[in-house]
């Protein structure tokens, strides 16, 4: 879908790369920018995953001649993408004002965790700090535990790369249309307070309270995760009553007046035990099996491998194993493009020589 655009990125950590290999999975032609003899972070192989579908050069940026080469890719170029803290790249020489110079309609992408500006933008910080600071990990847990999320999925992923990839194609979409060049300032404390509109949302209708266990969804018995015999976990969410008797039907409960009043917070945490009590006393394949085809709003909690081996994940060949490396498919789907298997991973620097011998034929 994104054929016929490039995108120079310049090695980073979390966020920036991975919000690359989704541009690299629609279609883009992605260069990775790694630094030149660098060794990949600390607990990252040779091939990363999310370099998938890009192609990979070495350059030092601090050198004159390699800083020059980058500056003749970025004229090349429809946008770049860099994860550094605000003014690195200004302190290369390769910021967006010195790039504008070469490339007026580049798109130049910023991903940070605090964003250009503000009391925090030259601190460090992760993930987890920046959806605290936000707001958006205030719901994460169950009452009177300490927040905590999916490790990246809400911040660096959500609020941050998936921002970036948005504020990139509208940028795109922008200088196309011969509105010139932009920066995007992508922060992952604005995307993921964004993210929280939707929550928001409920608390004009009273379904949404700052106190934690007292929300439409993070409160009720019939809003979380539940501890099976064997080990395992099963997810439920049946917020809408048809739902919600359908749950309560296939539990045998449908006339049990303990679950009769749904939305009675009082109820809720006496409701949620005797739910816990009901389902550890059976197998998480039990449970599986008895709400299969239902509006029940049950499922299973998997980890990645288990995902993987689940009948409706294989039917869509969500997760594909390659070259030994467990994956996920490219992301979202198209009529127009059927296929959507993951690329193959480069290696650091394996089209070094062809780029730059591109860059020298086409000056």
């Amino acid at each position: 879908m994104l054929e016929g655009l490039r995108i120079v990125e310049i090695e980073a950590l979390g966020p920036a790369p991975f919000a690359c290999m989704m541009l690299a999975d629609l279609g883009a032609d992605v260069i990775v920018v790694h630094r030149k003899n660098g060794k990949p972070a600390p607990g990252m192989p040779d091939r990363s995953l999310i370099d998938r579908g890009k192609r990979s050069i070495e350059l030092d940026l601090k050198s004159t001649d390699d800083a020059a080469a980058l500056k003749k890719l970025v004229a090349r170029s429809e946008a770049l993408v860099e994860g550094f803290r605000p003014g690195v790249m200004e302190r290369l020489g390769l910021g967006p004002a010195d790039l504008a110079s070469v490339n007026p309609d580049l798109v130049y992408g910023r991903m940070t965790g605090w964003g250009q500006s503000g009391p925090r933008a030259q601190t460090a910080g992760h993930d987890l700090n920046y959806i605290s600071l936000s707001g958006a990990a205030w719901y994460a847990s169950n009452p009177g535990e300490p927040p905590f999320t999916p490790p990246t999925l809400v911040g660096d992923i959500g609020g941050g790369a998936l921002y970036l990839v948005a504020g990139i194609l509208a940028g795109v979409m922008a200088a196309r249309a011969g509105r010139g060049g932009t920066v995007v300032d992508a922060a992952i404390v604005d995307g993921s307070a964004h993210m929280m509109n939707l929550l928001m949302a409920l608390k004009q209708t009273g379904g949404l309270s700052m106190t934690r266990g007292h929300s439409m969804l993070d409160g009720p018995h019939w809003s979380r995760c539940y501890a099976c015999a064997d080990g395992g976990f099963i997810s439920v969410q049946c917020l809408e009553p048809k739902f919600y008797a359908a749950f309560l039907a296939r539990l045998g409960l449908g006339d049990d007046p303990d679950f009769a009043s749904q939305f009675d917070k009082t109820a809720w945490p006496r409701q949620t035990a005797l739910l816990a009590g009901i389902v550890v006393k059976q197998p998480r394949a039990h449970w599986e099996e008895l709400f299969a085809g239902s509006d029940a709003c049950v499922a299973p909690a998997l980890d990645p491998l288990q995902s993987s081996a689940d009948p409706h994940m294989a039917a869509r060949g969500v997760w594909q194993n390659i070259d030994g490396v467990l994956q996920a498919a490219s992301a979202p789907r198209f009529s127009s493009e059927p296929g959507n298997a993951p690329r193959g991973i480069p290696a650091r620097g394996e089209h070094t020589d062809a780029v730059l011998e591109w860059l020298e034929a086409d000056a």
